[in-house]
């Protein structure tokens, strides 16, 4: 036990885990405080290995623990096993829900789906496991499927925050913004009064023509946000809002105060570029536009926006390159390949 004032409460290289692992009730206790609170995960797989030795394999909470040690270690197939050996034991909710994660990171998104579903046929109203198949489709860009699934959370848990969160998301991204603001309204019934809540409420009420509302949810966000990421998002987002009142000055002082909460804003870098292009300040718009590529390779709207700005200024090859690499990202955007038609047409002529 606590041996100095600021020692650790259990000195864990001088416990005898056999002796421990004996007795059922402190080997639980003891197998919780080395897991979660001292994260020492191997000393814990050697305990609940010799727990496990002494249960033979019948003691299903065990053999979930071995398995979570296993997955924190990157064996999965590990504890694969173990998990599937505690389902045979006794099937629990949370034991479908870690072999689900154990197969997302083995790759197998379909495979955690099937084993979700038999954990549903166990337990058909467990809101946690039609929850967890709609993440999954989510991060297959099965959107249609997701959303079929999240309202089935609704049905079984109506004030579950993600799945009201997710439909309101999809709703606007759908061009639904007056069906996105009753969700997100719902929301703040509930009390999720969060500074990303209000933020979607004001660009919902944006969008939806509710001018009235937009200032005081986005001054609201800026209370309520705790973090410089939070803050960052929304001056970006205000300085959107900006462009779209052509209030261009306002804008591009959003996108630096953006800048100053997150220096890595991709997003408002790129559309300082814009701007600063837009106002003939050629060189700083493209300085602006090659740092968003630089941050975020995977956007496809700096190189775009660098390849346009060349192919106007007249630099072929620049613009090639990264009209090129625009498509790579985005292959079917349409802007993109009508300048890469014609830059093939312009070159195959020289």
């Amino acid at each position: 036990m606590l041996s100095t004032p600021d020692g650790p409460f259990i000195q864990v290289g001088r416990l005898n885990l056999p002796k421990y692992a004996q007795n059922q009730a402190l080997a639980h206790a003891l197998f919780e405080h080395l897991f979660h609170h001292a994260n020492d995960i191997r000393t814990a797989l050697q305990l609940a290995t010799s727990a496990n030795e002494i249960t033979q394999n019948k003691d299903w909470w065990w053999l979930v623990q071995l398995g979570k040690c296993y997955h924190r270690l990157d064996m999965f197939r590990d504890s694969e096993k173990y998990y599937l050996l505690a389902l045979e034991v006794q099937p629990m909710i949370d034991t479908y829900l870690y072999l689900a994660k154990v197969y997302l990171r083995l790759d197998q998104p379909l495979l955690a789906i099937t084993k979700l579903q038999d954990g549903l046929q166990k337990f058909p109203f467990e809101p946690c496991l039609v929850q967890a198949i709609a993440r999954i489709h989510e991060g297959l860009n099965d959107m249609t499927q997701s959303i079929d699934y999240y309202r089935q959370v609704l049905k079984l848990d109506n004030t579950n925050i993600e799945a009201i969160a997710c439909i309101a998301a999809n709703h606007f991204y759908n061009d639904q913004p007056e069906i996105s603001l009753k969700f997100y309204r719902r929301l703040l019934q509930m009390g999720a009064t969060t500074s990303s809540i209000f933020t979607n409420i004001a660009l919902c009420c944006f969008h939806a023509q509710q001018y009235d509302m937009i200032v005081t949810c986005f001054l609201k966000a800026l209370q309520g946000a705790t973090t410089d990421e939070e803050r960052s998002e929304i001056w970006y987002n205000i300085g959107e809002m900006a462009l779209y009142t052509a209030d261009i000055h306002f804008a591009i002082q959003c996108f630096r105060l953006a800048l100053v909460y997150n220096n890595d804003h991709a997003e408002a870098y790129n559309n300082l570029g814009l701007v600063e292009l837009q106002r003939n300040n050629h060189e700083i718009g493209r300085a602006y536009l090659q740092t968003a590529q630089g941050l975020a390779p995977h956007m496809f709207e700096p190189f775009y926006n660098f390849g346009k700005s060349m192919y106007q200024q007249g630099d072929l090859q620049s613009s090639f390159r990264a009209i090129k690499n625009s498509l790579d990202v985005y292959k079917n955007h349409s802007d993109s390949k009508q300048i890469f038609d014609e830059l093939k047409r312009m070159f195959s002529e020289l």
